[in-house]
């Protein structure tokens, strides 16, 4: 039950995250909004590791968080800009078939999926396809939506990321979010300083940029706590619900609307991820 929670916590935060992520990349650089909201997770992290005062683990996790940073951070760029550029409703559930990656890995290393599980798998990817098409009219051909091909990236590296990042939240999660949070920031400094994009962001803007921050840091500290008191595979799932968040909000506050198979898809998509998890 703990793992079941926390994963839900974390599924919580990333789905409010990633709205307001991909309402702030409508208005300034991705660069600009992933760097100064994941300064502020890092500070974030840094103080509660320090609360704790106590030691890093073997540093053989270093590298996999250095890895998980890298994954991670390239597939919140592709969603916050899949977002920014496309409708929420349909590049957030096309993101969580990233669900399916650490199913899949679970059965490389022997852990076979139950036909549950499968049937869950070919119901996702089948909803990705169904949300991904749309029509600029009636009659039209079905093209590609805009920004699915982003959600496509992002759910391929975050499906990565997940199986990295519970490797490296074996020994110590706390640790390990820190490490992947000093990792992702270096590694957006080097970005921006070839790109040099504006870092103006006016007060408000600067608010909404610290609690996107703190909110993905809590995200991937919850995923790395339930990582330990549960099953990878499940406690990947579960996090893989956040679209439902992020849809509900961009309905509320977007108006966003889809034409029926795209609504179909997403059901299909996130009834898929919960076979998964029952599964």
């Amino acid at each position: 039950m703990p793992a079941v929670l926390l994963s839900l916590a974390s599924s919580l935060s990333f789905g409010v995250a990633d709205f307001l992520g991909g309402v702030a990349s409508r208005r300034a650089a991705v660069v600009t909004v992933l760097l100064v909201s994941q300064a502020v997770g890092l500070a974030g992290i840094a103080v509660l590791v320090a609360a704790r005062a106590e030691g890093p683990p073997d540093a053989v996790f270093v590298p996999l968080a250095a890895l998980s940073a890298a994954l991670g951070t390239a597939g919140v760029a592709a969603l916050y800009r899949g977002l920014a550029t496309g409708l929420m409703s349909v590049v957030a559930p096309i993101a969580a078939a990233a669900a399916v990656i650490p199913v899949v890995w679970g059965a490389v290393r022997g852990d076979a999926p139950t036909a549950l599980q499968n049937g869950g798998i070919a119901l996702a990817l089948g909803g990705v396809v169904l949300v991904s098409r749309t029509r600029t009219r009636p009659g039209a051909d079905a093209r590609l939506a805009a920004g699915a091909g982003l959600g496509v990236v992002a759910a391929v590296l975050f499906g990565l990321f997940l199986v990295s990042f519970e490797a490296a939240s074996r020994d110590d999660p706390y640790w390990a979010v820190l490490a992947l949070r000093v990792s992702s920031v270096a590694m957006l400094a080097a970005v921006a300083a070839v790109l040099r994009p504006s870092l103006r962001t006016g007060r408000r803007g600067l608010g909404v940029l610290a609690l996107i921050g703190l909110l993905d840091v809590a995200g991937n500290a919850f995923f790395a706590v339930a990582t330990t008191k549960g099953l990878i595979g499940v406690v990947a799932v579960l996090s893989s619900l956040y679209p439902i968040v992020t849809i509900g909000l961009a309905r509320l506050v977007l108006r966003e609307r889809l034409h029926p198979l795209q609504a179909a898809g997403v059901a299909a998509a996130l009834a898929g991820v919960g076979l998964i998890a029952a599964g």
